[in-house]
């Protein structure tokens, strides 16, 4: 039997950095079970690589202060690590009067978040820009970055090994078990005990929580965002980042454009229900996975509400129907054509939902006294990897 100090269940962004930080400040045998045998398979490689510094977080929250720190950390980890990063900025485009409004919302939060930003107040301005993008007025956010997810995640990985972490590759943690003195985890390769457990598993976090009696009243309900890539001969038309205005009310952004960190230009994600925790496509479904999201009450809570009932329906004809993608693109690129998109990769949201409907929409991890349970690394989770994983490792300290 194998035995660890500290276990670490993922292999994902904040499970590496978690380790990451654990071997740079203690003495710790720590080790991180990864159930794929290459990294950045989910979550943390099925993404826009977006750095977000933190205006559209409530000013002294969780989420501002990691993705504001995370920013900075994660610019400087890459410049460290020769890891392609481009300081490309974002334009939050507004096209109507209450958008408008809620941009000023937005600047008061950067302002008091600490984010840089500039307001531009007609289409004119706008343009100096994004050429061709089209809005009444913009908040621009130079600080925005991208960052190829996938060399960042593998970075991790061999950063930790050399470390001292061991990285067990292939070994999906099919169950976990309480003994007198730790946790035995039972996996697709071999049984590792461990002192102290750090469950970091993404989309099926609440799973490994519930085998403990932890987190009940929450359930991963997995959501998937498809993305198209504008053809290279009209990747002039975005030169950074162009986002709509979000609606507080929604739980999702909406169809956006990034230019990523290899010139490439992509345009999504939508966000429809997944018939599956990994059903990146849309005829993909598990009917376990799709059993349990339609037997949870906290789901048709979900639902209930008129207003997602609408939202459901117009990301499920994006997903379906190409020309609608198109269209919710052209609300911010007018010049943007069906023909200029073509299929790109998807990902899968692991967004937690209470038993009462509710969407959780912060970071949220349940500590016992020998464990950590990270059950919503809700977005932005990438961006927030560094300071998060950090505040984990320094409660993980506290427990050994």
């Amino acid at each position: 039997m194998t035995t660890h100090d500290v276990a670490i269940v993922g292999g994902g962004c904040v499970g590496l950095s978690v380790a990451k930080h654990l071997a740079e400040r203690t003495d710790l045998d720590v080790a991180v079970l990864e159930k794929e045998y290459h990294l950045a398979e989910h979550q943390s490689g099925r993404n826009s690589g977006v750095l977000h510094p933190g205006f559209n977080y409530p000013p002294e929250s969780e989420k501002a202060r990691f993705a504001t720190e995370g920013t900075r950390r994660m610019k400087e980890y890459c410049a460290e690590h020769d890891i392609p990063c481009e300081e490309l900025g974002v334009l939050v485009v507004a096209t109507d009067d209450s958008e408008e409004a809620r941009l000023g919302e937005l600047a008061e939060q950067a302002e008091a978040n600490g984010v840089e930003y500039e307001m531009l107040d007609s289409q004119e301005e706008i343009q100096e820009y994004e050429p061709h993008a089209v809005g009444q007025a913009a908040l621009r956010a130079p600080e925005a970055a991208s960052v190829d997810s996938q060399q960042y995640v593998y970075t991790l990985g061999r950063e930790v090994q050399r470390k001292g972490v061991t990285l067990y590759l292939g070994h999906e943690v099919t169950g976990v078990r309480e003994t007198g003195d730790g946790y035995r985890l039972a996996t697709s390769n071999s049984d590792i005990d461990a002192d102290v457990l750090v469950n970091a598993a993404g989309l099926h976090a609440d799973t490994l929580a519930h085998q403990v009696g932890v987190g009940e009243e929450y359930q991963v309900v997995p959501f998937r965002g498809e993305y198209y890539e504008v053809t290279p001969d009209r990747a002039h038309l975005c030169q950074s980042m162009i986002y709509p205005t979000p609606d507080p009310d929604l739980p999702f952004l909406g169809v956006h454009y990034t230019r990523r960190s290899d010139g490439k230009v992509i345009v999504g994600p939508n966000a429809v229900l997944a018939f599956g925790r990994e059903a990146y496509e849309n005829t993909d479904f598990d009917l376990a996975d799709l059993k349990e999201t339609l037997t949870y009450d906290g789901f048709w809570k979900l639902i209930a509400d008129p207003m997602m009932i609408r939202v459901a329906w117009d990301e499920l004809n994006k997903s379906y129907r190409k020309e609608k993608f198109a269209e919710a693109s052209q609300k911010l690129v007018p010049e943007v054509r069906e023909r200029d998109l073509n299929k790109s990769y998807a990902g899968i949201r692991a967004q937690l939902l209470s038993e009462d409907g509710e969407l959780v929409k912060d970071p949220l991890f349940v500590e016992t006294d020998d464990a950590v349970h990270i059950l919503n690394a809700v977005s932005p989770g990438f961006t927030s990897s560094l300071p998060f994983g950090d505040h984990i490792a320094s409660l993980v300290e506290e427990k050994l």
